[in-house]
């Protein structure tokens, strides 16, 4: 049995592609998630993941993330036949369809003018009917996965952790809070206990990779990234522009954190620091940037069901490769060049 912890990233309905990999990771029976850390979708990933975990095993998790993402896409099914396929639109030419469209173009602009406060009494969190249908029993269990949630204090700008009995329906909505479509959400503050408004955990950690440094907990860490690193092509259009700037600052953290593992790495490679004074991690990641190359911010917003469904066939695609190509180096080396990506 090998042992791993995951790292699951935000990014809306993109979330999809990281209820794919999990789908088929859950499927390896030798493969152990020892504990999860997420973010905004990755922490509704990673909370749906436990409470079927703790709930019916593999099978309940896979279950409750095929619930909650078709309560997410409005659907009661989404699974799409293998022969249909070809035939459904490009993901890629609908992302620029709705990201050209004059709705979309009409919403962003209404929402760069309105505060999400001017509803008055009549605001209610959107995600809050899809939280509260998750057992917050099981997500706060001992048994399973450790699982952790990032959100972002607005008082301070840094990152909070929530984890065991913190797991409520509000730290979940907390770490999912885009704060111009979204009024922060003010819940118990776990390091001092007072009340706070939060927002979106992916501005200060992407997810925050520290709660996994424990000893106890195995040194594989596996990433699942939805927001592209690179994209070779400089956006000149306002929405290619206000897309790539929403990417960059929601990879910073993730990239911050990155880089203190490879320092460590160096450290301990190099004498520095002696083998076992620091964890060494070995960094994995679970991506399809070529895919993420084509969509935009704008099928990150609407949750369109034909798009979810194929960002869930790519993420199980993308964990079938990495197995393949990777399943032998778990729990033996890294597969991420860090150094390279640093260079």
């Amino acid at each position: 049995m090998v042992k791993i912890n995951l790292a699951l990233q935000g990014g809306g309905a993109h979330g999809a592609f990281t209820w794919g990999v999990l789908d088929r990771l859950l499927q390896e029976e030798d493969l152990e998630i020892a504990a999860i850390t997420g973010t905004s979708a990755g922490a509704l990933n990673g909370a749906a993941l436990k409470a079927g975990m703790v709930r019916g095993g593999r099978e309940g998790a896979r279950e409750v993330l095929d619930t909650l993402w078709s309560e997410v896409a409005g659907m009661r099914d989404l699974a799409v036949p293998e022969w249909m396929h070809p035939f459904l639109p490009d993901p890629g030419f609908i992302s620029r369809s709705l990201q050209y469209s004059v709705p979309f173009a009409a919403g962003e602009a209404v929402g760069r003018m309105m505060s999400p406060y001017a509803w008055g009494p009549f605001y209610r969190n959107p995600l809050e009917r899809i939280v509260e249908r998750l057992d917050f029993s099981g997500i706060c269990s001992a048994e399973g996965p450790e699982f952790f949630v990032c959100a972002t204090s607005v008082r301070d700008g840094k990152v909070r952790v929530f984890s065991g009995d913190r797991l409520t329906p509000k730290a979940i909505m907390a770490s999912a809070c885009l704060p111009t479509l979204f009024q922060a959400v003010e819940i118990e503050d776990p390091e001092t206990g007072a009340m706070e408004a939060f927002w979106d955990g992916g501005y200060s950690g992407n997810p925050a990779l520290f709660p996994l440094y424990a000893k106890h907990l195995p040194n594989d860490l596996v990433i699942v990234n939805i927001n592209p690193v690179v994209r070779e092509a400089v956006p000149v259009t306002p929405p290619e522009i206000q897309n790539r700037i929403n990417e960059i600052s929601f990879n910073s953290s993730l990239l911050r954190d990155l880089r203190a593992i490879d320092f460590v790495q160096r450290l301990i490679g190099s004498g520095v620091v002696e083998e076992g004074a620091m964890k060494k991690l070995r960094v994995h990641m679970i991506s399809d940037d070529a895919l993420m190359n084509q969509l935009s911010v704008a099928t990150k917003m609407v949750a369109l069901p034909s798009v979810i469904a194929q960002l869930r066939e790519a993420g199980r695609r993308a964990a079938g490769t990495f197995l393949s190509d990777h399943r032998d180096s778990l729990g033996v080396r890294q597969t991420v060049d860090l150094r390279r990506m640093f260079g």
